[in-house]
């Protein structure tokens, strides 16, 4: 599993084409109305088993079949959306709280806070994202709740380390130069001049970041480490599917797909934002 964030270089080399980006904002708008009502895309409950109709194949009675159980994998798939983009979003929004804290506090604590703060931002970037994440589920245990701060704390050093940039760049710049020789004080120099600018570019990499967040969530959730069943969950919902490709090959197919879709959709438009933003700095 990769939580590599991409650079604003990469970005600006990467062009999306505008019927790509029209795409997969729709798609993505789809799956958030998904989350936010399930029941207007599925009426039958994703939790509701009906043994005699078991590893049902795609048809009319059950659009994309149904599960070891009797469960309709559509209403599953539909329904597994709000948990996935509830952790993907959670687990983003720790890590770029996080990082900003780390970052700022970097960039304007001084040199020995400095190369503390980065040293041991060093050493977590050393180590697999995997490891980290497992290590806080080991220490806090499973759940919905600790694989978001598991993910968001792997994701911290990457978003440190960006704040950090942005901030050095921003105090060096000309008009934080002004301000200090106009005697602006420290405090609102941060607010209203190093805090804003530095956080801008950020929260456009937090949109591509968002997709390496699904892809971590439903990873640990296929190693059990997610939501317990029989919530519906992508991740989860893989796993109990592994067994079955050769008898029932649905089971896993539409679960990889639907993560597969929506990171796709996720990153394209992360990459437009991306695109957008480079462009005005330059």
């Amino acid at each position: 599993m990769s939580l590599a964030l991409p650079t604003r270089r990469s970005a600006a080399r990467s062009l999306v084409p505008p019927w790509a980006v029209l795409a997969a904002g729709t798609v993505l708008a789809l799956i958030v109305l998904a989350a936010a009502a399930p029941g207007l895309f599925a009426a039958a409950p994703p939790t509701a088993t009906d043994p005699v109709h078991a590893l049902q194949g795609p048809g009319s009675a059950h659009l994309l079949g149904t599960d070891q159980l009797g469960r309709d994998l559509w209403s599953r798939l539909v329904h597994g959306a709000g948990p996935a983009l509830a952790i993907g979003f959670g687990s983003t929004l720790i890590a770029v709280a996080g990082g900003a804290v780390l970052g700022l506090a970097a960039a304007l604590g001084g040199r020995y806070a400095d190369q503390v703060l980065m040293r041991a931002a060093d050493v977590l970037l050393a180590l697999p994202a995997t490891l980290l994440a497992l290590l806080v589920i080991t220490v806090l245990g499973t759940g919905t709740g600790n694989l978001v701060l598991a993910i968001g704390f792997a994701l911290v050093p990457g978003y440190g380390r960006m704040v950090r940039s942005e901030a050095l760049l921003v105090r060096r710049s000309g008009y934080v130069e002004a301000a200090v020789a106009l005697g602006v004080p420290r405090w609102r120099l941060v607010l209203r001049h190093v805090l804003p600018n530095s956080l801008a570019p950020l929260l456009t990499l937090a949109t591509v970041g968002f997709g390496s967040a699904l892809i971590a969530a439903s990873a640990l959730s296929f190693l059990g480490l997610g939501p317990r069943p029989p919530s519906p969950e992508w991740g989860a919902m893989l796993a109990e599917g592994r067994g079955f490709l050769e008898t029932a090959w649905w089971l896993g197919v539409f679960p990889g797909a639907a993560v597969t879709v929506t990171v796709v959709a996720v990153t394209v438009v992360g990459r437009h934002l991306q695109q957008r933003f480079t462009r005005r700095s330059a």
